[in-house]
């Protein structure tokens, strides 16, 4: 839900922020470059693979490089909401089964240190709470279905990034990035909003506090996100990933992906967490769209070469003079010149509808009070059993949970839900009409591969038809980042990677976030 507030505004730091970011980059500059020369700053999961079979590397140095970054920055940035006492031991234990594995015999994620988000559930000493004091202290039955294919790939869970709080839908006037438990996340590259819900997991990586991370999206909560921090984000088609263990909005619309800082690492992580989970009957049906071979095939660089990419004009409403229009003009030439057709100037049917969201709201409201009831049966121990209880929680600790700034609105109108009643059930009817009738319409008229928008505009029109999109940096106006975001059919992620990948080498686009010197 964060991703629908798209707000660049920049936020100044004061002397003392100033002073602990200078701090970061003189230790940064000391301890990211190992005795062998090789830097782990904005190292690739392939680079940091390399390192650790020429012994340039160990997954302990990696995970202690990650814990003094996170120890440095995390005051500022509150990317990280708690860090797994366990991860030096699983890093030992990873450099271990290295040394006694064959080479190649291990994935690309062994021995790799990955942040979940805090909705995400880990059977360990971390806890799950989606940013609220209500979960702290709760017991989950099992590792989230994801996070147990990331164990089995021998995966290192550096612990929780922070979010919005349950996700964004606690209340409308709670800032993106900001949950009870972690305050108030900062983008790096501003100080300012980090858009949510997945904002942790997205300001982690792009400060380099973790390799990849694991978000969570209903309606823009990892490709905005991504858009705003300079990273890339893929929102899998809708049970191409597992929900289970995970705190839900909507099972008919939340999905599981990575954020990371390129195109391959979300490539690797995808292939690693995609597939069937028995606790999560969407997987099943999904995995049909789960190609042989997996994703990392897909990593062209003539990925562009006779792809059809639709131009929905609507989103691209810069003004002819801005900087903005330029960038994106380019954009579209650097897609064609990488042998894509552009269908320029398309339509979508009944946009503002989708836009408006009313459909999605209601259904939402149902959805969020039922499905969280079910998290909540399932946990082994929990201060709170129901969304009743976390709203009376919310009462009790209001200074705690912020509740005179913020309230809890979205959490009051969906605890008035009586299940599913005829308005319920159009609303329902309503989404799948406008995804039938718009978006896939539009995409199977004219024979596209993918659409092409800037920034995550796209996301509820993504999101209400449970289909996949990929955010990709483009560039950085007056110091905020912005992405471009590739959208297609469920099941399409294939093409998107190809598409996304050779945009990606063709551009180069992402830089670290900037350094900030002292006031004078």
């Amino acid at each position: 839900m964060g991703g629908l507030r798209l707000r660049m505004n920049l936020a100044y730091a004061s002397s003392f922020f100033h002073f602990l970011l200078l701090f970061t980059f003189l230790s940064m500059l000391l301890s990211s470059t190992l005795a062998s020369d090789f830097s782990i700053k904005e190292a690739t999961v392939q680079e940091l693979q390399h390192a650790f079979q020429r012994n340039q590397l160990t997954s302990r140095q990696l995970v202690e490089f990650y814990l003094n970054q996170i120890t440095i920055q995390n005051p500022i940035l509150k990317g990280v909401l708690e860090v797994n006492p366990d991860a030096l031991a699983q890093a030992d234990a990873a450099d271990k089964e290295r040394r006694e594995k064959a080479p190649g015999s291990l994935s690309r994620l062994h021995g790799i240190p990955i942040l979940v988000k805090d909705n995400i559930a880990t059977k360990d000493k971390l806890n799950t709470t989606a940013g609220s004091y209500a979960l702290l202290g709760s017991v989950v039955p099992r590792d989230a279905g994801v996070v147990t294919k990331l164990r089995k790939a021998g995966a290192i869970i550096l612990g929780k990034a922070t979010l919005s709080e349950w996700s964004h839908y606690r209340s409308v006037d709670a800032p993106s990035g900001w949950s009870a438990r972690g305050g108030q996340g900062k983008n790096p590259y501003t100080l300012g909003d980090p858009c949510g819900s997945s904002s942790g997991s997205a300001i982690s990586v792009a400060a380099n506090l973790v390799t990849v991370s694991l978000g969570t999206e209903t309606d823009g909560s990892i490709l905005c996100p991504s858009n705003f921090n300079s990273v890339v984000g893929i929102k899998p088609t809708v049970g191409l990933t597992s929900r289970a263990g995970v705190v839900p909005i909507s099972p008919r619309q939340d999905t599981v992906g990575p954020i990371c800082r390129t195109v391959s690492d979300a490539a690797y992580v995808l292939d690693t967490i995609a597939g069937i989970d028995t606790l999560d009957k969407t997987t099943i049906e999904a995995s049909k769209y789960i190609p042989k071979g997996g994703y990392a095939q897909f990593l062209k660089k003539d990925g562009l070469r006779g792809k059809r990419l639709g131009v929905v004009r609507l989103f691209y409403n810069f003004g002819n003079d801005t900087s903005l229009h330029e960038t994106f003009k380019l954009h579209l030439r650097t897609l064609r010149e990488r042998g894509a057709v552009l269908v320029d100037n398309l339509k979508i049917d009944d946009i503002d509808e989708i836009i408006n969201a009313q459909s999605e709201i209601t259904a939402f409201n149902f959805e969020f009070k039922l499905s969280l009831n079910a998290y909540l049966k399932d946990l082994i121990a929990s201060p709170v059993k129901s969304l009743r209880d976390v709203i009376n929680f919310n009462k009790k600790h209001s200074e705690l949970e912020k509740l005179d700034e913020y309230g809890q609105d979205l959490m009051l109108e969906a605890e008035k839900t009586k299940g599913i009643g005829r308005l319920e059930k159009q609303a329902l009817l309503n989404m799948t009409r406008l995804s039938e009738n718009g978006f896939e319409k539009v995409m199977k008229r004219n024979k596209l591969d993918a659409v092409v928008i800037p920034f995550s505009y796209f996301s509820n029109v993504l999101g209400i038809g449970g289909y996949p999109g990929v955010n990709v940096p483009a560039g950085y106006e007056k110091g905020m980042p912005f992405g471009i975001c590739f959208g297609g059919l469920k099941g399409s992620e294939p093409k998107l990677i190809e598409i996304a990948y050779s945009f990606e080498q063709a551009t180069l686009i992402r830089r670290p976030p900037p350094l900030r010197k002292l006031d004078a």
